[in-house]
């Protein structure tokens, strides 16, 4: 048994394919499939059920691809161990960001952080927190910036900012005249919500006092993005939350409607989360102090109340 076939077997499982876990891994169809043929022989099971397409774990299969990840990802510690004692920044790094943070955090530290480490090779995904939680735990993503707590045991969390929510309230509604806002004056009946899928939204959602009703002649709506929502409001068909790096770019004129929360503001705790296995810890610590150190100046808020991202 070699980390090598143990690699190969990830690459299937993850791809179901044996032709395009090939081409993942860099070596030829028969060269993986012989390989991972000579290690059934050697355990004398069977990892994959090959008469299914796509092809499927057998119940040992699932086993041992369990146990094979937690090998694979001891023997690359050794690697990152080396990696640390010389002060070595660089290779590749898989980051996960989900998409409510992705367009207004990116451009604040990328080009710093590129500068500032050019040998670190950054491979950027914009996947939801499900999905990113579900590749951390598989290995596919080295680490991610998501809205935290996460409740998992198999992540941890570096909170690298706390950004207030800001309510957008157009001039015909009903809380346009309210110089602030309290979590008591917000209703999910007149709320434009992301939709499902966005931790935004659940935040959102338990930040509310109250039920959405099931009246079905009230005006419903959810959108994939904070700029169609901005228009539904201008629009006067409701109002929305934002967080409040969105609030930057926000055209001069349309200020006006913005509404601030009294005291402690409502707010998303946003972490650079990473697995427990602590892998690449040195590019993980560059990425929070570049990040942290440029969104310090622009977040001045100190008196929060964290709202949980998750669906409660």
């Amino acid at each position: 048994m070699t980390i090598t076939q143990l690699k190969y077997v990830l690459a299937v499982a993850e791809h179901q394919n044996f032709t395009k876990a090939a081409q993942k891994t860099f070596v030829t169809q028969p060269t993986l499939s012989m390989q991972i043929q000579k290690l059934e022989d050697e355990l004398d099971i069977l990892i994959f059920d090959r008469s299914k397409k796509p092809i499927k774990l057998t119940e040992i299969g699932a086993k041992i691809v369990h146990q094979a990840r937690n090998i694979v990802n001891e023997a690359n510690r050794i690697s990152n161990i080396v990696d640390q004692e010389k002060g070595y920044i660089g290779g590749e790094f898989k980051l996960g960001v989900i998409p409510t943070v992705m367009p207004t955090l990116l451009p604040m530290f990328l080009t710093n952080f590129i500068n500032k480490y050019p040998k670190v090779k950054l491979k950027i995904e914009e996947l939801n927190t499900d999905r990113i939680i579900e590749r951390l735990e598989e290995g596919h993503l080295d680490a991610a910036i998501a809205a935290t707590p996460l409740e998992n045991a198999n992540i941890k969390e570096r909170p690298l900012y706390y950004e207030p929510f800001i309510a957008y309230v157009p001039q015909n509604h009903r809380l346009f005249n309210n110089d602030k806002l309290t979590t008591k004056n917000l209703d999910l009946d007149d709320m434009l919500l992301l939709e499902d899928g966005h931790c935004f939204r659940d935040g959102v959602i338990n930040l509310c006092k109250t039920i959405r009703t099931d009246d079905e002649n009230k005006f419903s709506l959810e959108s994939g993005s904070f700029e169609t929502l901005v228009k539904l409001a201008n629009e006067g068909l409701g109002m929305t939350l934002l967080p409040y790096l969105h609030t930057l770019d926000i055209p001069e004129r349309d200020k006006i409607f913005f509404k601030k929360f009294e005291e402690p503001s409502p707010a998303r705790e946003v972490s650079i989360i990473y697995h427990k296995s602590e892998l690449k810890m040195q590019i993980i610590e560059a990425l929070r102090s570049t990040i942290a150190g440029v969104v310090k100046g622009a977040i001045a808020f100190q008196n929060v109340q964290i709202i949980s991202p998750l669906n409660k």
